[in-house]
């Protein structure tokens, strides 16, 4: 398919397009080498901060290693979540806003995540599980969720499997939980959440005590202590 083509829909049909065209379109009006998180965003538009944050998620998950993208993308959405627990506009400093990122690994990466978008786009339903949703002290728990998700996601693991896929999973939940108001979806989100700490929880006590057993083998081949 063509760029022309993905980017066919005018404005007013966008408003109304599902997930998935509105990706097409996004996907399509991406530059074609280079492209910073300032031109991505106003690709998305202002007002499209969730459907950002889940665009955004899209390319964590396939394996596909773009360094420097958890840290920008995942900063991204903690100031996403920022601005709604606050209700405020989004604002992106500049050293992040400029940042420039391979253009044709994001496009690549995002056509083979789609399938993620396309799942939940069949599958989410407005309005289920409303108590997740509807209730104020929710939806301050909800954006807590999205900034905790974000912050996992930015965590220094890139080099971990499923490291970023499970944070960019939770994401993507509470993200297309938050645009459908779908409960469900909402939930999925914040279980997500919980496995990425228990899985990363799980990874720095394997890390802690591999540390000390190296420590212990070279001060008793150095020094004769701990033996």
């Amino acid at each position: 398919m063509s760029t022309q083509d993905l980017s066919q829909p005018g404005p007013n049909e966008l408003k109304t397009a599902s997930l998935g065209q509105k990706l097409k379109v996004f996907i399509g009006n991406l530059p074609p080498d280079k492209v910073t998180l300032l031109e991505i965003r106003d690709i998305v538009g202002q007002d499209g901060l969730l459907i950002l944050s889940a665009f955004l998620t899209l390319v964590f998950m396939v394996p596909v290693s773009i360094p420097g993208v958890s840290t920008v993308f995942g900063f991204a959405i903690l100031l996403v979540g920022i601005s709604r627990l606050f209700d405020r506009n989004l604002w992106l400093p500049s050293w992040i806003a400029s940042r420039v990122l391979p253009a044709e690994k994001i496009r690549s990466a995002l056509i083979k995540g789609s399938k993620w978008l396309d799942r939940l786009d069949r599958i989410s339903r407005p309005h289920r599980l409303k108590g997740l949703v509807d209730v104020w002290s929710m939806n301050t728990v909800n954006n807590c969720a999205l900034i905790y998700g974000a912050l996992l996601l930015m965590a220094p693991f890139g080099f971990v499997p499923f490291s970023n896929t499970l944070p960019g999973l939770a994401l993507l939940f509470l993200a297309i939980g938050l645009l459908q108001r779908d409960g469900l979806c909402i939930l999925f989100g914040h279980l997500m959440n919980l496995a990425t700490t228990i899985y990363f929880a799980v990874l720095i006590t394997v890390l802690v005590i591999g540390g000390e057993a190296a420590l212990k083998e070279l001060l008793q081949k150095l020094f004769g202590i701990g033996g």
